[in-house]
């Protein structure tokens, strides 16, 4: 008798471990036709489909598996994402050191002003040097003419001087062309610095405000 209850008992612990293991699943077929069964036809693995317990609650969901095309906008909206949470992350940072660097807007212009005068002073020099070149260039090139016209060969060291005066005039060009961009940036970037601290100061006041008027409710 003893051996019998032993045997029903395992047979029902096997048998509960059986249906304890056992998977059902649901999914649907071409024509939207809901379907369950503890297997999935192979063409409707890749397709989208969930796993039921017993109570036939859902315990796992699988999501369609998506086409080249598919995958191929889901990197590229990952990368769009990951490009705004940079640029989010470097406006964060900029901020944090525009506060730390400068306590007034008077700080922003005196900063402002002293880099433009630098610059300034670039394009001043870079501008002498190119209007003495030139009238170097003007000395030189008259007295080419001059010895031509007395019927004299022109010494190869004066057309080598005169080269070089131009190419000193054409480099000091770009150098003053680029030390002007530089002065536009200069101030466009402290244009846009100036605006930003003026919003992160209002908005530093604003919630000091808030936080007193909290206070003084409780």
């Amino acid at each position: 008798m003893l051996r019998f209850v032993l045997s029903a008992l395992t047979a029902i612990i096997i048998s509960s471990s059986f249906v304890a293991q056992a998977k059902m699943y649901k999914w649907a077929d071409e024509n939207g036709q809901i379907h369950f069964g503890d297997k999935i036809p192979p063409k409707y693995v890749v397709k989208e489909h969930v796993e039921l317990n017993e109570q036939g609650v859902i315990i796992r969901r699988q999501d369609a598996a998506k086409t080249p095309a598919q995958k191929a906008e889901a990197r590229r909206l990952r990368k769009v994402l990951a490009e705004k949470a940079l640029i989010e992350k470097k406006a964060k940072q900029r901020d944090r050191v525009l506060l730390d660097t400068y306590t007034t807007e008077r700080d922003l212009f005196v900063a402002r002003d002293a880099r433009l005068d630098a610059v300034g002073a670039q394009i001043r020099l870079a501008s002498s040097i190119i209007e003495d070149s030139k009238n170097k260039l003007e000395t030189m090139e008259k007295q080419v003419v001059f010895i031509e016209t007395s019927n004299r060969q022109v010494p190869a060291d004066l057309y080598r001087r005169i080269r070089n005066g131009k190419q000193q005039v054409a480099v000091q060009t770009r150098v003053m062309k680029n030390h002007k961009r530089r002065r536009d940036n200069i101030s466009t970037q402290f244009n846009d610095y100036i605006e930003r601290f003026r919003t992160l100061k209002a908005e530093q006041k604003a919630r000091r405000e808030q936080l007193a008027r909290e206070r003084h409710e409780f």
